[in-house]
């Protein structure tokens, strides 16, 4: 694992805050190494911007391709006189890796990149991307899309994303529909005699019927309940003026039974009974931003039933999980790609202060993607080659 943990400790040296740093240099890194083991690799681009970097090896023969996915931007620093040592330190103190990005997802990047070393060379079925993302922690995706619209690209059959944690694999997670609302009123001065309510008001009010509102719990089939939070209010400016607008902004978690559509209702009833009970001039406007469709692998569908299979095997005890918050999982559900979204190392402050993860699991947990990615693509290698290779 020698050579996986040096490459990570460089990529941690390298700051890629996302929507802060350069990326070029993080990637300039991931370049030199896999130019020196000849792993033919390109940048991706989003309208002129790089986004990611793609590792494409081809097995050579007729089958399908499966993809690894790991970020290698990261969250912010945060406070950093609050960390106990530098954000970009890249050391390794009593078995842990530190620095931003140890746990996500520099460390995995450089796992996902050893494997696919090890595959360069081999005949198998299909081929294996490895998709390094720099447009994740942004909330965009820049390199996850780009990959897929990238006619170069084979399109993959699935993909296992490197997010840490030893003891779950992410199967699924809840979807979302965004919108902002914009509520309006009458302007005025707050000292006249009016008494009809301004926009903040009016969105005071709307905040109310949007936290009553009854979601569906749970079932069967998906074991997480929809989710509503109103997450932003905007509007007013003093104290001497009667604001005439105030956009709220509203985050729904969804799930299979309540889908985005039943999102854009109830949200759409709420603002037309604020208009019924306060009315105004000017009617509440509802503006959708994004929605992602929730997304759950079956334990026995692909990649899933390989990744749980392979954990098994190589003793260790994980249970599926279907998560809360959204991921890039969603964005493949989307495009019929199906995906699991979190099996890696054990971790400390993950975009908090501190982050570290925890070296002593990172052989098992190469064990475990490199037994997957194997029996995905049909192949079987020995393990005396993986930790030559390594």
């Amino acid at each position: 694992m020698d050579s996986v943990v040096r490459l990570a400790q460089q990529l941690i040296r390298r700051p890629s805050r996302g929507g802060i740093d350069d990326y070029g240099p993080v990637l300039s890194v991931l370049e030199d190494w896999l130019t020196t083991r000849a792993l033919p690799h390109r940048r991706l681009y989003d309208d002129g911007t790089v986004v990611g970097l793609l590792v494409e090896v081809a097995g050579g023969l007729s089958g399908p391709w499966w993809a690894l996915n790991a970020c290698v931007d990261t969250a912010p620093y945060g406070d950093e006189a609050a960390w106990s040592f530098p954000p970009d330190q890249g050391d390794v103190v009593d078995g842990w890796l530190r620095g931003r990005g140890a746990a996500d997802s520099k460390l995995a990047a450089a796992m996902f990149c050893g494997i696919a070393a090890e595959l360069l060379g081999r005949s198998f079925p299909g081929g294996l991307a490895v998709l390094l993302d720099v447009d994740e922690h942004t909330g965009g995706f820049g390199g996850a899309r780009a990959y897929l619209a990238d006619p170069a690209a084979v399109r993959p059959a699935g993909m296992m994303i490197g997010y840490p944690g030893l003891d779950e694999v992410v199967v699924g997670g809840r979807g979302f529909w965004r919108a902002t609302v914009a509520v309006h009123a009458a302007a005025g001065h707050s000292g006249s005699r009016r008494t009809t309510p301004g926009a903040v008001s009016r969105a005071a009010r709307l905040v109310g019927l949007l936290e009553e509102a009854e979601l569906p719990g749970a079932d069967a089939e998906f074991p997480l309940p929809p989710k509503l939070t109103v997450t932003s209010v905007h509007g007013g400016e003093g104290f001497s003026v009667v604001p005439d607008l105030c956009e709220v902004g509203v985050d729904v978690r969804t799930t299979p039974g309540f889908g985005a559509g039943a999102a854009e209702a109830l949200v759409r009833a709420a603002a037309a009974e604020l208009d019924a009970r306060v009315p105004v001039p000017r009617p509440t406007v509802v503006s959708p931003v994004a929605s992602w469709p929730p997304f759950r692998l079956a334990e026995d569908e692909q990649p899933a039933a390989a990744l749980l299979d392979a954990a098994g095997r190589e003793g260790l005890t994980v249970r599926a999980k279907t998560a809360g918050p959204s991921n890039i999982g969603n964005l493949l559900a989307a495009e019929g790609i199906p995906a699991t979204a979190g099996f890696g190392v054990r971790y400390e402050g993950l975009h908090g202060t501190d982050e570290r993860a925890r070296l002593a699991d990172l052989p098992v947990v190469h064990a475990v993607y490199r037994r997957a990615v194997l029996d995905l693509l049909g192949q079987r290698l020995s393990r005396r080659t993986c930790s030559s290779r390594s």
